[in-house]
């Protein structure tokens, strides 16, 4: 499916006209950015391992904006295919105004010596090395960019390890420390601002794998936390390099 081209009329909103990639883009809390950036007005192009899932997440955001996705079924791990992800978004667009780097897997949550090596390595291709793939290919069309915006997912655990959590923990940690030295680089040379969103406890299916007797209800839904993540999109936040609580915001 198509986007209609960056120069038609912009829809109105916060995010309006601006072109947004968002990763894990099929169910959760980036199914749930995506329809509240469609809200907001923002050129969706969303990517996510599953093709139904992300058709699911392009209806409900053509019900809202009346525009179609650009739909990417992605593999995170396939780190070639995003450097063509790149290529061809600047290809089409010649920009990107907003990243959001979402997918993430949880990996095992066991003692460190139990972990099978492909298990960790997983866990770090998703959670870290992809992310550094996309900074790779897609910071060329954020400084094309007035306000290039880069968003990533972290979580408490970056700051607040518990036991068994070690793969989750660690690669979450690193996430933060390659953003925020990204920030530093990019801040007083390019109108880019990159900072991550700690989403807290929400009601996904991974908060439902890592706590199984947990009583979903007593959580919030992913749309009830996506006005940080359109807050920190917007050209008017200016801030970068901070670790913003969801649910604090």
């Amino acid at each position: 499916m198509s986007v209609p081209a960056a120069e038609q009329p912009a829809a109105s909103g916060r995010l309006a006209g601006r072109i947004a990639l968002i990763t894990g883009a099929s169910r959760g809390i980036g199914a749930a950015v995506a329809k509240r950036f469609a809200a907001e007005g923002a050129k969706l192009v969303l990517t996510a391992r599953t093709v139904g899932g992300l058709e699911e997440v392009d209806d409900a955001v053509r019900s809202i904006s009346g525009e179609s996705s650009l739909l990417v079924p992605l593999d995170i791990r396939e780190f070639e295919a995003i450097d063509r992800l790149g290529a061809a978004l600047y290809e089409r667009f010649g920009k990107l105004d907003i990243l959001v780097g979402n997918a993430g897997v949880l990996g095992p949550i066991t003692p460190v010596g139990h972990i099978e090596p492909e298990q960790w390595q997983q866990v770090l291709d998703v959670n870290l090395t992809a992310n550094w793939r996309l900074l790779r290919s897609l910071d060329p069309l954020l400084r094309q960019s007035d306000a290039g915006r880069a968003i990533f997912v972290s979580s408490r655990a970056a700051q607040n390890p518990r036991p068994y959590w070690s793969a989750y923990a660690m690669s979450k940690a690193a996430l933060e420390a390659l953003v925020r030295s990204y920030a530093q680089e990019v801040q007083n040379v390019t109108p880019i601002r990159a900072n991550l969103i700690d989403p807290g406890a929400t009601r996904t299916k991974m908060r439902a794998a890592a706590f199984p007797g947990e009583n979903p209800e007593t959580r919030p839904l992913p749309e009830e936390i996506t006005e940080t993540f359109v807050r920190l999109a917007s050209p008017e936040f200016t801030e970068s390099g901070l670790v913003v609580p969801a649910q604090e915001a």
